[in-house]
């Protein structure tokens, strides 16, 4: 799988929330581009075992790393371990997730702010912890998974569109606060996606509003987080949030 010739060659990528979904797809396409891959993963350890097997398997370079990048102290020392073990942290993707739906007036604090600890301010405890190796190389990719409805919001999903919408700003801040140290900060957000989280989800109102007439791979945001972090030609692009919807916003 990884050559000498692959873009990340001799590089790593720590992608989180990476045993599953979305996550487990853009930690393969960043292995097929040479990247030496951490998966991080919260709880499963054996799902995430079994993407370091499947990436070993295709003749790359990963292993799985647990913490949950909700607290503070675990995003230190992930990261402290990824350097310790790699002796590099190239390419960080900013992957891992939850949702706890409910109407505003029913909403719990406790599953607003659980939302907004993982969604939110784990993005923030990540690029802080990696910013400091990556200003010192002075260059790095950073890759944030966003969401459309960070873009539109969502009734039902006010925790989860405020924590997506954060991520926006917070991508857009620090691309200007990392851009002339050769350091790319992005943002993808996947509109409806096949995954655990839409699973449970009638298709047909969803479908509709879906100009392409289908719901999105995992593959397919993949894709644009590997644009992102390994094309050459991505080096002139910060700042930016790139839909992957099938075109429900083209505003």
């Amino acid at each position: 799988m990884p050559a000498a010739a692959t873009p990340l060659a001799g590089q790593t990528a720590l992608v989180t929330g990476a045993s599953r979904g979305i996550g487990r797809a853009i930690a393969l396409a960043l292995a097929a581009e040479g990247a030496e891959l951490v998966v991080n993963y919260a709880r499963s350890a054996s799902a995430a075992e079994a993407v370091v097997a499947e990436i070993v398997a295709a003749g790359g370079r990963a292993y799985a790393l647990a913490a949950d990048v909700a607290k503070e102290a675990a995003v230190d020392g992930l990261i402290q371990a990824v350097l310790e073990r790699s002796g590099r942290l190239d390419v960080l993707v900013n992957n891992a997730g939850i949702t706890r739906d409910g109407l505003l007036l029913r909403m719990k604090t406790a599953d607003w702010q659980a939302v907004i600890d993982l969604n939110l301010t784990g993005v923030f405890f990540c690029t802080r912890a990696v910013s400091r190796p990556m200003l010192k190389a002075r260059r790095g990719r950073i890759i944030n998974i966003t969401s459309v409805v960070g873009l539109t919001g969502n009734p039902g999903q006010a925790n989860y569109s405020a924590a997506k919408a954060g991520v926006v700003g917070f991508t857009r801040s620090t691309a200007a606060e990392f851009a002339s140290r050769g350091i790319t900060v992005n943002a993808v957000a996947p509109g409806f996606i096949a995954t655990d989280m839409t699973e449970g989800l009638d298709p047909e109102p969803i479908l509709k509003a879906i100009p392409v007439g289908r719901l999105g791979q995992p593959e397919e945001v993949a894709g644009a987080v590997r644009f992102l972090a390994a094309d050459p030609a991505a080096a002139y692009i910060t700042g930016q949030v790139l839909q992957v919807d099938g075109g429900m916003l083209m505003a």
